[in-house]
């Protein structure tokens, strides 16, 4: 929905989750932002892909934990439905198994449901517009299980929440890096660190880190986040070393 000159569209929002109060917490939270419209609330992931199909939102915001079709095989099934509808999971898990089942079934956002009362709303507002939001919390706990060994120093970022860019669409194409850059890519994904990279493939430290610059130049990336991102949407990384 798009409102009259010089006012913000209205962002449509679905919510999921299994616990009433906490669903009504959430629909006073957005009544205040007045470019987001919570348009329908579920509390399983059968309801949840019912109203997608039914009301065509912006964004989900997705539990993990509901009965019936829980929220990681919901975001799948949505994502592959509705590829144009960006999902947030809204849980108080933050285990490492949570967080990457989630980003593996496409979700663009991850907000802890004890964090602050703005980053939901900034992830929301972000997903939106086609960019992916992690909490601070879980963004760092991304970086650490991938080793992130970032090419050069980068500013501190002042906000309470990490975001992530996204490229363009179309722009996902694997084809222009040379074989071993993509046998790096590939480790990165399933977790090495550059000096595990250079074990497995029997090259220098510096080697790999030429590698990881050229990878990084190519796909228009800036971190470890995001070539994990990439390399996990080409299917690489998931079988492991």
């Amino acid at each position: 929905m798009t409102g009259s000159e010089g006012v913000e569209p209205v962002i449509r929002v679905v919510l999921a989750d299994d616990h009433r109060l906490f669903r009504e917490g959430v629909a006073s939270l957005l009544q205040r932002a007045p470019d987001l419209d919570l348009v329908g609330s579920a509390a399983s992931g059968e309801e949840a892909i019912a109203l997608v199909d039914e009301l065509g939102p912006e964004v989900v915001l997705m539990d993990l934990n509901m009965p019936g079709l829980g929220g990681i095989a919901a975001t799948r099934e949505l994502r592959a439905r509705h590829p144009e509808v960006g999902v947030v999971v809204l849980t108080m898990l933050e285990d490492d198994a949570s967080v990457f089942a989630a980003l593996q079934a496409g979700a663009r956002g991850y907000v802890l449901k004890d964090a602050e009362r703005g980053d939901l709303v900034r992830a929301i507002r972000a997903v939106a517009s086609g960019e992916a939001l992690l909490g601070a919390p879980v963004a760092q706990r991304v970086l650490d299980q991938f080793g992130a060994e970032p090419a050069a120093p980068a500013p501190p970022t002042p906000t309470p929440a990490t975001h992530v860019a996204t490229e363009p669409p179309g722009d996902t194409s694997l084809d222009r890096l040379t074989p071993r850059e993509l046998e790096v890519l590939r480790l990165i994904a399933a977790g090495q660190r550059n000096s595990d990279i250079a074990e497995t493939l029997v090259i220098s430290h510096k080697t790999v880190g030429n590698h990881i610059s050229s990878i990084f130049a190519k796909l228009h990336i800036r971190d470890r986040v995001h070539a994990v991102l990439r390399a996990r949407q080409a299917g690489l990384g998931d079988e492991g070393p």
